[in-house]
């Protein structure tokens, strides 16, 4: 049993002690630190007063006895800047101490950066070039990109971005000469004759460009012939149909796409608008000449009437995958 009322076991009572115990130990040793601290405290009250203590202990000596107003003055003046003096001098030695100590660990540190650049081919140089080569910039030094490549050894097949470089530059310029050489020939005339067909033919010329497209070139055909013919007047472009060789060729079809592709029809070449003559008027109609007939240009809604009766039974449209080739042969 505790003198303080406590009851509990002898466990409980050993417990308590060594708890007492630590609780002692920690005190004592905040306590401990508590005093260092305030002896510490002191001491730097102390250093930084000291130099003023002194100055104050000096006039004090000199102001001893009875001084005049302005001696008191003087003294005292004399005291505040000497010790203005001191703190400027020991100020100006702290900063050029702390611009050394900058300095040092600036070269030391390009010491370090300059050391890091140093090539494994200068350590393995002898003493004399190793000298001339650390004596020489490095921007001078000159560069091997392929230093110990066998110039007998076939290297065609291996990766090369020079040569692969070189190979780009002249395909983008040959494709860039090819595209131009093909807008120059697209940008060429070409005179069609053609037979505007009601019925009865009725020849005549237009001249449009190579890489016009067939509606370009029908539109061109209603402007040159509604003053003579009047139904042609209320027509669109949509309601006319070009006809060559026995093909109804589409409006979105170019004649530079007929010449370039040579496409041939099913009586004689599509990429030919000469003045030409129709063969099966002259001869057997399964052998190509040069003398073949001009297209013929007629109305949508004539053809859906007369597309049962020749010669509009034997057209078609236009199939630019098709061979139509294979049913006659060129004579000559």
């Amino acid at each position: 049993m505790f003198a303080n009322g406590y009851v509990g076991s002898t466990e409980d009572s050993q417990r308590i002690r060594k708890l007492d115990k630590q609780r002692g130990e920690q005190r004592k040793k905040f306590e401990e630190l508590q005093e260092k601290k305030r002896r510490e405290a002191a001491g730097l009250r102390q250093f930084g007063s000291s130099r003023s203590e002194a100055y104050e202990a000096a006039f004090k000596n000199e102001t001893v006895g009875l001084v005049t107003r302005e001696e008191f003055l003087e003294k005292r003046n004399t005291i505040q800047d000497r010790l203005a003096e001191d703190e400027l001098r020991e100020r100006l030695e702290a900063e050029a101490t702390a611009a050394a100590e900058k300095e040092r660990r600036k070269k030391e540190k390009e010491k370090k950066k300059a050391k890091a650049k140093l090539s494994f081919a200068a350590d393995v140089m002898e003493a004399p070039e190793a000298a001339e080569a650390a004596a020489a910039p490095a921007a001078k030094r000159p560069r091997f990109s392929k230093l110990g490549k066998d110039p007998g050894v076939q290297t065609a097949f291996l990766p090369d971005k020079d040569r692969e470089a070189q190979e780009e530059e002249l395909k983008r310029r040959l494709r860039a000469e090819w595209v131009q050489q093909q807008e120059a020939i697209k940008n060429e005339t070409l005179e069609i004759v053609y037979s505007y067909w009601d019925g009865s033919g009725h020849r005549r010329k237009v001249t449009v460009r190579k890489g016009d497209s067939i509606g370009v070139f029908l539109k061109a055909v209603r402007e040159q012939l509604a003053p003579q013919f009047r139904e042609l007047r209320a027509v669109s472009v949509d309601n006319m149909m070009y006809i060559k060789e026995d093909l109804i060729l589409p409006h979105h079809h170019t004649f530079y796409e007929l010449i370039v592709n040579k496409a041939r029809g099913k009586s004689g070449p599509l990429f030919d608008f000469g003045v030409k003559d129709d063969i099966r008027m002259l001869g057997d109609a399964s052998m190509e000449s040069q003398d073949v007939h001009a297209g013929k240009i007629v109305e949508r809604h004539w053809y859906e009437r007369n597309k049962h009766i020749f010669p509009a039974s034997r057209w078609e449209i236009f199939d630019p995958e098709a061979d139509y080739g294979d049913k006659y042969t060129i004579k000559g």
